[in-house]
This record gives structure tokens, C-alpha cells and sequence, in this order.
């Protein structure tokens, strides 16, 4: 039997074929027209899945939603966020306690400048629309991650231009501090230098500074295919259609939901 159908032995004694029935030919047809819908049922939700989801990290809500306020520059994301009004509050303070990251490590900070990483702290800790590009972390403080978040040129260029002359003494301020302190510290040797000195283009501020968290592409904001780290909430929230995008056109690259699609043919014909 071949998924319910008949095998029918014909021909000459020594001369062995086989023959399918017309019912069994149209019986496979119905199961592959079946599986595909099915495959494509688990594409979609496998899609939908990263859309409107925090990331499990150290602050984050478990679910987006609405928050009655958010503090200053978080406030764009008051109407759906992943972080609380107490993280948005922490997040505009020197050294605070979600971090405890001192901004002013090789000197006062410009305001202009730690006005950027202040939203871009925003971003990383209210945004519901960052799920295409989290990905799991091997870290002891947070389970995942984002990685290539595509910034928009514009935010990424004026995030550079109004740090330029700031001054760091580490390229990736992921790793490698001094925490003897409790707070971070520049490492034994590291000298303070000004950003366009270690970061000599805008792509490399981006890019570098948290471990290719973000992507420096060359899409515009407004063109529903960059996440706006700035946006007017009066206007929407641009970044809902940018997620939806790039979950659409391949940028979940989470390998169960794939898996399952490769698997499940196979594992249902078993059945059968």
C-alpha cells in the first residue's frame, strides 16, 4: 500500500510492473495541496510571531502593551511598549540601576550626545517592534538579544555628528570595562580619545558600539524599510510596517520555526 493507495502488479510472467489507479493519483494530489497549505499556514504564523513581542532581557516587560506614561524620550512608545514607566524614568539617569553605566567615563558627556544614547536606550527597552532580529544571548544577564536592527541613515549620521567630540576610550562598550568599581571604568592601557577618532564614520558609531546590535544601511526614514530610533508618536509608530517587512521578507532568522517547516512533510506523511 502506498498512502492508502493500491499497487496493482500487471504484465508478463518475468516482466514486473506496477500500475497506480487514477483515485490514488488524485488522492496524493489532494494530500500535497494539504501539506502545502499547511507549510504555509506555520510560514505565516512563524511570521506573525515576531511582530509586537519583547525580547526576555533584564528589564523588559514579557508582553507589550500600554503604559499610562513613559518618561521624556520614551515617551513615543507610551500606547504599546516593553518597557515600564520606572525603567523610562532610569533610562534618562546617569549610572542608573539598569546598567549602572556611567556615560561620563572619559568626561562630561555633550548633551546632545547622551540625548542619542538615551534613545537609543529607549528604543532597546520599550520597542515592540524589534522580534525579526532578536536572537538568543549567551549572557548572564539577559536570555536574547537584537543584532543588525537596520537604522536609518539619518538617525545613524546625526547620532555621529553630535558625538564626534565626545570622548570614549573603547570602540565596543559591550565588554572589556573595568568594574572593579561597580560602575564601568576604561581598562588598564585604554586612553581617551574623541569618537570621530575611534569611530571614524557614522557606520562605525552604529555598528560597533553595541556588538552590531544595529545595521548602518542607506535607507531613508520614512521609506518603511529602516527603524526610526526618532519618531513623532503623533504620527504612528513607523516601525510596526518596518517589522512587518522584514518578518515577511526573511529577516526572522530563528531557526525553530524553519525547522519545523522542513520537518513537518515528512513527519505528516509518517502518519498517513
Amino acid at each position: 500500500m502506498l498512502w492508502g493507495c493500491g499497487l496493482v502488479a500487471v504484465g508478463q510472467p518475468g516482466v514486473l510492473r506496477f500500475s497506480i489507479s487514477r483515485d490514488c493519483c488524485t488522492e496524493m494530489a489532494v494530500l500535497g495541496v494539504v501539506l502545502g497549505l499547511l507549510v504555509a499556514c506555520i510560514a505565516a504564523a512563524a511570521k506573525e510571531s515576531v511582530l509586537n513581542v519583547c525580547m526576555d532581557a533584564k528589564h523588559h516587560k514579557t508582553q507589550p502593551g500600554p503604559e499610562g506614561a513613559l518618561h521624556g524620550q520614551c515617551a513615543p512608545w507610551k500606547d504599546n511598549a516593553c518597557c515600564t514607566a520606572q525603567t523610562s524614568t532610569e533610562a534618562h539617569k546617569d549610572q542608573s540601576y539598569l546598567y549602572s553605566f556611567n556615560w561620563h567615563h572619559c568626561g562630561v558627556m555633550p548633551e546632545k550626545c547622551r540625548q542619542h544614547f538615551i534613545q537609543d536606550t529607549c528604543l532597546y527597552e520599550c520597542s515592540p517592534n524589534l522580534g525579526p532580529w532578536i536572537q538568543q544571548a549567551d549572557s548572564s544577564w539577559r536570555r536574547q538579544r537584537i543584532l543588525h536592527v537596520p537604522l536609518c541613515k539619518e538617525d545613524c549620521k546625526q547620532w555621529w555628528e553630535d558625538c564626534k567630540d565626545a570622548r570614549t576610550c573603547k570602540e565596543n562598550w559591550h565588554k572589556g570595562w573595568n568594574w572593579t568599581t561597580g560602575t564601568n571604568r576604561c581598562p588598564r592601557g585604554a586612553t581617551c580619545r574623541p569618537f570621530w577618532s575611534v569611530f571614524p564614520r557614522s557606520a562605525d558609531l552604529c555598528e560597533k558600539i553595541w556588538s552590531n546590535s544595529y545595521k548602518y544601511t542607506q535607507e531613508h526614514r520614512g521609506s518603511g524599510r529602516c527603524i526610526q530610533m526618532w519618531f513623532d508618536p503623533a504620527h504612528g509608530n513607523p516601525n510596526v510596517a518596518v517589522a512587518k517587512f522584514y518578518a515577511q521578507n526573511g529577516a526572522d532568522t530563528s531557526p525553530v520555526p524553519w525547522a519545523v517547516l522542513v520537518l513537518l512533510p515528512p513527519a505528516l506523511l509518517a502518519l498517513l
